[in-house]
């Protein structure tokens, strides 16, 4: 092969790379971002009925936002989620982003049972559902922080991302207790 037909040859592969790059991490953040909503939108089947129905009627907290603040604050924070794993899965060449990526799934996974229990359950359990929500909330406080402490050591952006959302949560979680005593 001729000097300039390898370095043609590079040079079409080195095209190749940066593209194809690009398009795998544009379909990394795509799914990032579905399978938030998709738990978002468990979310939203759990809540449903319920928002109208006995969390209207529910004993809150003095602090507690309006009903119509929670969609557009989660579907903020879904997606500033989103960008953080994707943006440590981005950097699963450099640095083994594993054990942050398997803490973000374990936070994912109990912020997805919350909703399904805290507004789902209430109706045939009562107060113990809120009680129940409290525990999978304060174990979700915990796995955020977690998973903000592991997103540092791979991108330090990603861990700052997360941070509202930790803020939230946290905030939810004072909600989630004063339902629980109020209402019991």
């Amino acid at each position: 092969m001729s000097e300039s037909s390898a370095h043609a040859a590079s040079s079409t592969a080195a095209s190749k790379t940066p593209a194809t790059s690009t398009g795998r991490s544009v379909l990394a953040l795509v799914l990032f971002l579905a399978i938030s909503f998709a738990v978002a939108a468990l979310g939203s089947t759990a809540t449903a009925g319920n928002v109208e129905g006995w969390y209207a009627d529910a004993e809150k907290a003095p602090w507690n936002p309006p009903s119509w603040v929670f969609g557009p604050a989660w579907t903020l924070l879904y997606t500033l989620m989103s960008v953080a794993a994707w943006l440590v899965w981005r950097q699963r060449d450099r640095v083994s982003v594993r054990p942050a990526l398997t803490l973000y799934i374990v936070q994912l996974v109990l912020n997805a049972l919350w909703t399904p229990v805290f507004f789902g359950l209430y109706p045939s359990l009562g107060a113990p559902a809120l009680w129940i929500a409290l525990v999978i909330i304060l174990a979700l406080d915990v796995a955020v922080l977690l998973t903000m402490l592991s997103f540092w050591r791979v991108s330090r952006v990603a861990a700052w991302l997360l941070v509202p959302y930790w803020a939230w949560v946290l905030f939810a979680t004072t909600l989630n207790w004063a339902l629980a005593a109020l209402n019991s």
